[in-house]
This record gives structure tokens, sequence and C-alpha cells, in this order.
């Protein structure tokens, strides 16, 4: 580590925590990577200590972990893979036994297994339901009463314009999104009278590791159907989780935010 990563660190830490979630804990799974990862940082780069679920890679995990110490906020890294018997179980049981409070949870762990549904094995099915859509039902059952308890959370869902946009091969993972937004929509029902706000985002294409095989072999015709005709990144993504898990956000509950570059319209 250099000087000026040293001096940098040290400010950061003598520093009383300020931004919009100064004093939050934010649970963001899937978090070592990807949109995940540009969440956790922008979460806490604004104030919030974070739980940080990560599914294999630790060495990515520690990474992201060792950035958010840099900037003076308190984090725990998780592995588990939630799509697994026991596995929410296990995240949600450490969670609690590490931190007595839960301000924002962030859904973002996901998969994908392209394939044509005829050709589509069971395991391709089943891996691709258990971790982009129970697996938050999951999660959000074993952790929402951390919450409800305070009268106040923020839970952002990340779905896909899968969902509503669907390409070639993603009948699995289309349905596991679209059963996500169903779900963000009946639980801000649940949850309103106590406070808590429910919201789904739902990205497009997004300059990330699990989007460059389409990206590699669909680009010219993706492109084409972009409004704004280039991809979002992982950093325009957290922007927009960012108000949603605020305290800025007083009045907007049950949406899915596309953040798509106008590929709906296309």
């Amino acid at each position: 580590m250099n000087a000026q990563f040293d001096d940098a660190t040290r400010v950061a830490r003598s520093e009383v925590p300020s931004g919009v979630l100064a004093g939050q804990v934010a649970l963001v799974t899937g978090a070592s990577r990807g949109i995940g990862r540009a969440i956790a940082l922008r979460f806490a780069a604004e104030g919030a200590d974070i739980a940080l679920h990560y599914r294999s890679d630790e060495v990515l995990a520690a990474e992201v972990a060792d950035h958010i110490r840099a900037l003076g906020r308190r984090v725990c890294c998780y592995r588990a893979d939630l799509a697994a018997e026991g596995g929410v179980e296990q995240l949600a049981q450490a969670f609690d036994n590490d931190f007595e409070r839960l301000d924002i949870l962030v859904n973002n762990a996901g998969v994908t297994r392209d394939n044509l549904l005829l050709a589509m094995s069971d395991a391709e099915l089943t891996e691709v339901i258990d971790t982009n859509l129970l697996a938050p039902i999951r999660l959000t059952r074993a952790v929402a009463m951390t919450m409800l308890r305070r009268r106040y959370g923020r839970i952002v869902n990340i779905s896909s314009s899968a969902a509503s946009k669907p390409g070639r091969g993603q009948a699995n993972y289309a349905a596991a999104k679209g059963g996500l937004e169903a779900f963000t929509k009946a639980l801000a029902v649940e949850l309103a009278p106590r406070g808590v706000l429910v919201n789904a985002v739902a990205p497009g294409v997004i300059e990330t590791e699990m989007s460059a095989r389409v990206r590699e072999h669909g680009e010219e015709e993706i492109l084409s159907r972009l409004l704004l005709k280039r991809y979002a990144t992982p950093e325009e993504v957290a922007d927009a989780v960012l108000y949603l898990a605020s305290p800025r956000n007083q009045y907007v509950t049950g949406e899915i935010l596309h953040l798509d570059g106008g590929l709906k319209m296309a």
C-alpha cells in the first residue's frame, strides 16, 4: 500500500461518518463483482456499513472489503451458496450475529444458464430459479423482521430487462426475474404499513462479466436497439439503487425502475 493510499485511508477513518447513508447497515448479496460490487462501494462511500455476501470468490470479496475499509466503514464478508439447502439460513444467522440492525437489503446475487427450453436441463432450470427468485424471497423472509421492528427499511431487488424483453434461450432467467418483479410489488403491499419500501431496478445490458458472452455474440444487434447506443456501467446502476435505498426516497414503493438505455422503447 503506497503512502498516498495510507494518507487517504487515515483521513477517511478520522472523519465522522457522513453521506446520505451515514450510520446505516446494508446487506448486499453477490457483492464481490459487477453490479453488486459497485452497489456495496457506493453505499460505503455514502456512510453505510456493509454486510458483503459472495458465493465463491474469496479473493475478489476480500478486495472489495479492503476498499470499503479504506473508506472508513465496517464490513463483514459472508460466503454462502444461496441456491443450496440451508444457504440462506446460514447467511441470515451469520448476519444476525454481527449486526444489530438492518436498514437496506439489496438482493443482487444472480446467475444465468441460457439455453433453449427444449434442450435445457433440469439443473439449468432449477439453479436459475433457486438463485434469482427463491433466494431473494427466502432471504427477505429471514431478515425483514429486523426492519419491521424499527418501522424503517429499504429493500431493492435487482431484476433485468429480460423480465419484459427476454432474449433467445432465456426462458428460465426471464421467468425468474419476472417472478422477482411480481414479488417486489406484492411485498411492497405487505410492508408499506411498517415503513419499509420495496422496489426493483431492472438493468439492461451492463458492462459486467456476466453479460460478456451476450455482448460478444450480439453486440451489433443489441446496440441497434438501444436509444443511447452504449451499455451502462455498474456504477450507473448503483446510483439508481442508491436513491431507492436511501432516506431521500420517501414515497416510491412497488416500482420497477428500468435502466436500459431506452431498450424498452426500441
